[in-house]
């Protein structure tokens, strides 16, 4: 049996971590989402964010694990999910779907984010009736030398002991002298180095993180992009991961994170504003050129749904499949939409509102 390398701290962990340049930082955070917060209540249907941008985190986080997919893909595959563009798409789709399983548990349970719906994101996630690990076994591995650099706790017992700590630390009233970005930080970093899951740990452990943002309503929905800085900066990532266990000093890491949630709310609040002001263009347009068919839920539909079909009007504004067809057709004569068709399917795409989050992709670096 292999041997840990990391005894998992109690919680909070021992140690000053609330330090000045922390508490500077988090307080910067917190400007940042409490403005994105702000902004995205500016968008009339909060599902355009939600089905939207849940997407581009989804995309994000798997990207860290090399799962990797075009924005073309990614919304071909929620466009046709019985017949995905690509398996990384699919992938992507999972995560998507297991976000917003852990959201809707959690509404359930009046904010409480429990181990029992962690592992029924899991199960999603990896398309699996599994749950946490109980056979020994487990080890983390350098990608490129394959030596091993660390030992999560082997012992189904163990996983389950500290599981129940960090549920404990998620969501008890008792925790609540640490702000909450520290607390949020810590609760990654204890996820990822406990490793409950046989796989997917990395991916729950992002998915947490949003979760957790709303449980503290410092969100409404969960719309970070906090996953595209971890892509950025993925080198450092793990490496302050793995500094926290070799080291037990966490200002590094919680720096990280910190910095990660001021910069990607900041970038968050430029994609909403890009998509209120491309909503009041075509609202404008439609209503001016187009005012037989217009409506406030056709609207919504061209931006819940950056890629558009036949059925999505029928069924989201009440209209039959000819006027659906009908409706459509006039916005792709009028350059609002690209009609495009591949075998027996057409689908519309709202190409300005795509190239928003291209444009993201664009300024991720390497």
């Amino acid at each position: 049996m292999l041997k840990s390398t990391y005894r998992i701290p109690d919680l909070p962990p021992p140690g000053e971590l609330e330090s000045k340049p922390v508490l500077k930082l988090a307080a910067a955070a917190h400007r940042f989402l409490a403005e994105l917060k702000g902004r995205a209540a500016t968008i009339p249907n909060q599902g355009i964010l939600i089905d939207t941008l849940s997407l581009q985190e989804a995309k994000a986080s798997s990207e860290i694990e090399n799962i990797v997919t075009t924005q073309d893909e990614l919304f071909q595959a929620a466009l046709f999910p019985e017949n995905p563009s690509s398996a990384a798409a699919k992938e992507v789709a999972l995560y998507r779907d297991a976000l917003h399983r852990g959201l809707a548990d959690a509404r359930e349970r009046q904010g409480i984010i429990s181990n029992n719906s962690i592992i029924a994101m899991f199960q999603i996630l990896k398309r699996s009736t599994g749950g946490f690990r109980n056979t020994p076994g487990t080890a983390l591995k350098n990608d490129q030398t394959g030596e091993i650099v660390y030992v999560p706790p082997q012992s189904g017992d163990e996983v389950i002991l500290h599981m129940t700590a960090l549920e404990k630390f998620i969501n008890d009233d008792a925790y609540q002298h640490i702000d909450p970005l520290v607390r949020m930080a810590i609760i990654h970093h204890q996820f990822e180095s406990i490793h409950p899951f046989p796989d997917g740990n990395g991916r729950l452990g992002r998915i947490l993180n949003v979760l957790y943002l709303t449980q503290q309503r410092l969100l409404d929905i969960p719309i970070l992009y906090l996953s595209r800085y971890i892509t950025r900066n993925k080198g450092e990532y793990y490496r302050l991961l793995q500094s926290v266990r070799e080291t037990g000093e966490w200002e590094p890491w919680l720096v990280y994170m910190l910095t990660a949630v001021g910069e990607t709310s900041a970038e968050t609040i430029d994609v909403i504003s890009g998509i209120r002001n491309l909503m009041a263009e075509y609202k404008q347009k439609i209503r001016s050129e187009h005012g037989k068919i217009y409506s406030q839920d056709l609207l919504n539909n061209l931006f819940r749904h950056p890629y558009t079909r036949i059925d999505y009007i029928v069924d989201e504004i009440g209209v039959s499949r000819q006027t659906a067809a009908k409706y459509l057709d006039q916005l792709a004569e009028a350059g609002l939409l690209v009609k495009h068709q591949s075998g027996r399917n057409v689908y519309f795409i709202n190409a300005p509102l795509v190239g928003l989050f291209q444009k993201g992709d664009e300024g991720k670096g390497s």
